[in-house]
């Protein structure tokens, strides 16, 4: 695994989400075990939250909190289940009552 990036868009503000702390982890056997964490930057990015010669796993976890910054949803979490060891970004969209993500490029 290269790298995991991710992005957070406002899309009711349109404009990107800055200061959300963000924590990746990897399933193991005995849990859910943490990888990496950081804080969206101006631009709504993260960068590689996969350190380096960190546990390969089969399913990564991404948790969004939101608690200063929206009060509907506390916090969001991604689990995802990469087909190849590719760079992935996963943006999450987020509006005052919803959230989507998909997988970038």
């Amino acid at each position: 695994m290269t790298a995991i990036t991710t992005h957070v868009l406002d899309t009711a503000r349109g404009k990107p989400a800055a200061g959300i702390p963000v924590t990746l982890s990897a399933q193991t056997s005995e849990g859910w075990v943490e990888l990496g964490r950081g804080r969206t930057d101006a631009d709504g990015r993260v960068a590689n939250l996969m350190p380096a010669g960190a546990l390969r796993a089969t399913t990564f976890r991404l948790r969004f909190d939101l608690t200063d910054y929206s009060t509907f949803y506390p916090f969001v979490e991604i689990t995802f289940t990469p087909q190849d060891d590719r760079h992935h970004h996963v943006p999450l969209l987020l509006s005052p009552f919803g959230y989507s993500t998909y997988r970038g490029s």
